[in-house]
């Protein structure tokens, strides 16, 4: 299955970092986020190849703002049939889960002043994610892990279709609990060798 891959680079990246960031980021959302089911439209619009991925090497949040508007702007005038959704891959900033948390705050504004508000959101996936009220080995935390900082540029839209369709919206968020508790730690080990042990698109 084809996830057409788009590894951009934008201001500061270092294509073979991103390179290696984008494919490790296709192989989570492949064996993860679908093969788990943690995401119900995610598989439909991979069939599709309408996912974008585009990794910024920026190291400062101001350069990391810009290629963000860059890619809700390129979202925004897309179709789409072209691109649903696309993923940012951070490869030069947000190592840390406090200061990927913090940025949000500035993603969330970007979204607001280029009037997006109410047309498109930010998820949001890290590598030591951690929900409000866990611990950080609680294995629950597990549903937003991605192998580098993302933020997911969602169109509200598209959400809303899918989830119309949904008897139960926080079934999904429950579903993902449990599922999590069931693959424990050593099989979310496993899983997580897949996409670490790739190197390149």
């Amino acid at each position: 299955m084809s996830l057409k891959p788009e590894p951009t680079d934008l201001r500061h990246a270092a294509s073979a970092d991103n390179a290696r960031a984008i494919a490790q980021t296709q192989s989570w959302l492949q064996h993860a986020v679908i093969g788990l089911n943690l995401c119900p439209f995610a598989k439909a619009v991979v069939a599709r190849q309408q996912v974008r991925f585009v990794a910024s090497g920026a190291t400062e949040w101001e350069d990391l703002r810009s290629d963000l508007c860059r890619e809700l702007e390129l979202l925004t005038k897309a179709g789409a049939e072209e691109i649903d959704t696309t993923l940012v891959v951070c490869t030069g900033a947000l190592a840390e889960f406090d200061d990927f948390n913090d940025f949000l705050e500035v993603a969330d504004d970007a979204v607001q002043v280029q009037g997006l508000e109410g047309t498109v959101q930010i998820a949001s996936f890290h590598p030591h994610y951690r929900f409000e009220g866990t611990d950080s080995d609680d294995i629950t935390n597990a549903t937003n892990r991605a192998p580098w900082p993302v933020l997911q540029l969602l169109r509200e839209a598209s959400i809303e279709r899918v989830l119309a369709k949904v008897d139960d919206p926080d079934a999904i968020y429950r579903a993902n609990m449990q599922a999590m508790k069931a693959l424990g730690e050593s099989g979310w080990a496993a899983l997580s060798a897949r996409w670490r042990s790739t190197h390149e698109a």
